[in-house]
């Protein structure tokens, strides 16, 4: 049995690298969590990264309540993402991208306040 003698390197052991899709499975579920109120019929976030190096670009499409207010939303989405992504996977996150698929109301199917049918 041989043993290594010295120590090695850290340029020379390699490095670690993070697939694209376990970014995106990361940037969905931090999608899902910044959301305040998810509509019970709406799809689960969906995310699409782009890695170079240690940078990560996101693209994030998601179902949001209505009403609401869709820029906040937007802007916890695009917070929660890059921090989520930097504290799990070590990247940077200079672009979230967040396209809203659809807008569902709140308590669909009642009648609106006031209106007689």
């Amino acid at each position: 049995m041989t043993g290594v003698t010295g120590r090695v390197d850290a340029a020379a052991r390699g490095q670690t690298r993070i697939a694209d899709r376990v970014v995106a499975k990361i940037a969905a579920q931090a999608a899902k969590e910044a959301v305040e109120e998810r509509p019970a019929d709406a799809d689960a976030p969906r995310a699409t990264v782009t890695v170079h190096r240690d940078t990560a670009r996101v693209r994030v499409s998601l179902d949001l309540a209505y009403p609401c207010d869709i820029g906040r939303q937007c802007g916890a989405v695009r917070r929660r993402v890059a921090e989520r992504v930097k504290a799990l996977a070590g990247m940077e996150v200079p672009e979230v991208a967040v396209q809203v698929e659809r807008l569902h109301r709140s308590g669909a199917g009642t009648a609106p306040e006031g209106s007689i049918r």
